[in-house]
């Protein structure tokens, strides 16, 4: 089976082993009148590759992590006409549970989107970095990828520990808060939710889009709501209304209206699929650094 088909698979099963999970006691999807799609569905051009503007560069690198005990892989891009007069903001883009540090690159060609963004001067140039959330020496999604779910709590300290100073020794990058993002899809926006909201010193723009079973409750993630007001530049929480994965983005949300916390909530019309990740990529690159 290739990596596509698996990720697919992956994704279905995560799906179907919760579309009929009990949400407040009942059976099913259930939604509030609040849970509407408030960004449009984007067309698909904007991931068509366009003559006449600059392109960035994608780029796979290998960085030394203390974490696994190994040599790691990531993707990353940088913006057109990248300089190290410059010091960019950084993006780490968390895949899925079936996934991997190419992922993002198969189905939501985020260099493309930030290319035709940039040129059309709705994003600020940045740069992105897709590595593998899978924090174990065997990191490939093969055979049963559900059994590598720890590893997905373990990458909290490779990210931090390793991968953050690699890309920062090798690239021109702010270091700043406010200058730090992170965001992912299903188990990898579970991880993003995680990560960030524990780690808001470090990240200032954080990003859930249908965020998994691994996502922890809002009260555990933000046990400071004042302070959480003070520092988080954004919070970026979607779901479609056909993903039975929703409530635990429902549940952030819920938490963050309760007490005042100023977040995007968009719940769009799609499944545990590869077009609401991609739309909804879309619509966080354009706030993120503002």
């Amino acid at each position: 089976m290739n990596s596509a088909c698996l990720v697919a698979l992956a994704a279905g099963l995560i799906s179907v082993a919760v579309a009929n999970a009990p949400q407040g006691g009942q059976g099913g999807i259930k939604l509030d009148p609040d849970d509407v799609q408030v960004l449009p569905d984007p067309t698909d051009d904007i991931v068509a590759v366009r003559d006449g503007i600059k392109h960035g560069k994608l780029d796979l690198i290998e960085y030394e992590s203390t974490t696994v005990g190994t040599r790691r892989k990531a993707n990353v891009y940088t913006p057109p006409d990248y300089s190290a007069n410059n010091k960019y903001p950084v993006l780490y883009l968390l895949h899925g549970i079936g996934g991997d540090e190419t992922e993002w690159s198969r189905f939501a060609t985020p260099n493309v989107l930030m290319d035709n963004l940039i040129a059309d001067g709705k994003a600020v140039p940045m740069i992105i970095v897709m590595p593998n959330g899978r924090a174990q020496k065997d990191d490939r999604p093969i055979g049963d990828v559900f059994k590598s779910a720890p590893a997905f709590a373990v990458f909290e300290q490779d990210l931090l520990k390793d991968l953050i100073p690699a890309i920062e020794s090798k690239y021109s990058v702010s270091r700043q808060q406010k200058h730090r993002a992170i965001a992912g899809l299903s188990m990898g926006g579970g991880q993003s939710l995680n990560f960030g909201l524990s780690h808001q010193d470090v990240f200032g723009y954080i990003g859930g889009f249908s965020s998994a079973p691994n996502t922890k409750a809002p009260e555990t993630l933000i046990p400071d709501v004042s302070a959480c007001k003070k520092q988080l530049k954004l919070l970026y929480v979607s779901c479609g209304n056909k993903d039975g994965l929703i409530s635990f983005s429902q549940k952030l949300h819920r938490f963050a209206k309760a007490n005042e916390i100023p977040h995007v909530w968009n719940v769009d019309s799609h499944g545990h699929d590869a077009t609401t990740w991609r739309n909804n990529l879309y619509y966080f690159l354009q706030r993120a650094f503002r």
